[in-house]
């Protein structure tokens, strides 16, 4: 039964190898470059070329997008196309037990979407390290490993996100027995996941750490200075790597509120006053935040610290391992109970 699922899988299985193939190799040419770039002590951000973080940025698409892939045309088509065809009777008149038939067909199609995904994961990540939160001093930045944008695609999470949606799709296409739409259905579901996993479910793998900061240049992230909106503020922690999840503005008793209504015109002009303008004189923003912390305000942070990266990833990881067992489990149990 390995051998039979080899031969039905191995088309797919062998595009996706390709693919792997081409992620490594072009990993391999950039890679080397960029890892000397970011031992030069020269600021790395604003050394990088468009096609570097053109480079970067298609690293998280297609880490995004692969297991979903994988799963709608790699699983989905597992026991639909059996079913639709009607070639399982074929096989199970054959003395081969219908859960030895289903443990071949699982078994070798995980294995190799966590073969295919482990492979690009692991070039994907090497290749951004040093690229990950790297910051301009004048240009902006690029997303730190723990964010939301970029956790997902690095480390071993992926491996997880890959094994799950094969079994996934192997699952719905048991129970709808057609191809097409259990690949659609696998690729809506699976995408639905992955878009509540780091609103709801990420933030809370570990309890995070909850702390108050007082306002300061050192600490100021930004100030949003919205015509329609109260004006705001955001600090960051000590570690820029760390990611935030709440960043509010409380009083002295810790009520969480706006800023006060002369923060704003506290604040010196966007654009410097023409000296003899007539423009009326304003406090420096350093006096203007030191005001500010003496009138009792903070901000309050939750964040989780940049160090919890690997405690994350593998209780994620196991997340997604569990729930990929249980609809295995699933499928064997739908397949001996409900297929006739």
């Amino acid at each position: 039964m390995i051998w039979l699922s080899w031969r039905q899988t191995r088309m797919q299985i062998g595009v996706a190898l390709a693919a792997a193939c081409a992620i490594a190799a072009v990993a391999a040419l950039t890679g080397p470059r960029l890892a000397r770039l970011a031992h030069t002590g020269v600021n790395l951000f604003d050394q990088l070329t468009s096609s570097d973080r053109t480079l970067f940025f298609a690293g998280i698409a297609v880490v995004a997008l692969v297991p979903a892939i994988i799963g709608a045309f790699l699983g989905a088509p597992v026991v639909a196309r059996e079913m639709e065809t009607g070639t399982y009777r074929l096989i199970w008149t054959q003395s081969v037990p219908r859960s030895s038939w289903l443990a071949a067909r699982i078994g070798v199609t995980s294995l190799a979407a966590a073969g295919v995904m482990g492979a690009i994961t692991l070039a994907i990540t090497w290749w951004s390290g040093p690229l990950d939160g790297a910051v301009s001093d004048t240009r902006g930045a690029l997303p730190t490993h723990l964010t939301p944008v970029t956790f997902a695609m690095r480390g071993v999470v992926p491996i997880g996100y890959a094994v799950f949606a094969v079994t996934l799709g192997i699952a719905l296409g048991a129970m709808l027995r057609r191809t097409l739409p259990a690949m659609a259905i696998t690729l809506a579901l699976y995408a639905a996941v992955q878009i509540a996993m780091p609103l709801w479910v990420r933030p809370i793998l570990i309890t995070p750490v909850t702390t108050t900061i007082a306002f300061s240049r050192s600490t100021l992230a930004g100030i949003s200075l919205d015509s329609l909106q109260d004006t705001t503020v955001t600090v960051h922690t000590a570690d820029r790597n760390d990611w935030i999840l709440r960043n509010e503005t409380v009083d002295a008793e810790g009520h969480v509120t706006g800023l006060p209504g002369w923060f704003k015109s506290c604040l010196p002009p966007v654009q410097p006053v023409v000296a003899g303008s007539g423009g009326p004189d304003v406090v420096s923003l350093d006096a203007c935040l030191t005001r500010l912390t003496d009138s009792g305000y903070r901000q309050r942070v939750v964040y989780q610290p940049a160090d919890r990266f690997w405690p994350l990833q593998w209780v994620e990881t196991a997340m997604y391992l569990a729930a990929s067992a249980v609809l295995a489990c699933f499928t064997f149990w739908w397949v001996r109970r409900r297929i006739t």
